[in-house]
């Protein structure tokens, strides 16, 4: 109960203090600005993964994301004037680890589902947050418990190319990770 009580003194310190210097109008904006960014982005990624499986199957797959994923989303950086990256507790990319104290109070807050998607002021920028799940079965192929859904082909890949992997044993639905969109202040 004190674990729960800290948790929600801390959603409502960080989520009101950013938001306190946010105007309402700016706060909205960025809102719709981050979903549609994140939908964006999370459709171009969906799409190039779901051929990379088709065209090779998921270890194929596992590959095309290491060397391709990172790229994807950059392209649309310039095309929405932001940087677009993910990050996660569970990572499987180091560069996706969760960096800031942020990172990880937000972290904190969208794993125990307080909130759906939030913007923040990080000094002169505005910070876009969402959750990540896994939300279809294919996800599970390369994210799923190992010798089940993921078949040993891919668990050799990804143990190749990803050593020090802790993005697997999701369940369908499973909070993944957070889109995190960051904006210059306007």
């Amino acid at each position: 109960m004190k674990n729960r009580f800290l948790l929600l003194l801390t959603v409502v310190f960080l989520l009101f203090s950013c938001k306190k210097s946010i105007q309402p109008e700016v706060y909205i904006e960025h809102i719709e600005k981050g979903n549609s960014v994140s939908s964006v982005a999370q459709a171009a990624l969906l799409t190039k993964v779901a051929a990379a499986i088709e065209t090779g199957g998921p270890a194929y797959a596992v590959e095309f994301c290491s060397l391709k994923a990172s790229g994807i989303t950059d392209s649309l950086n310039s095309v929405f004037n932001c940087t677009i990256s993910r990050v996660s507790a569970k990572n499987r990319n180091m560069e996706n680890s969760l960096a800031s104290a942020t990172d990880k109070q937000l972290w904190a807050i969208f794993e125990n589902g307080t909130v759906a998607d939030t913007v923040i002021q990080q000094g002169k920028n505005l910070v876009y947050y969402k959750p990540i799940r896994t939300a279809m079965p294919a996800c599970l192929k390369c994210h799923g418990a190992p010798g089940t859904e993921i078949d040993s082909i891919t668990v050799q890949k990804l143990q190749t190319l990803y050593p020090n992997d802790l993005a697997i044993g999701y369940k369908l639905n499973d909070f993944r990770g957070l889109w995190k969109i960051e904006f210059s202040a306007p």
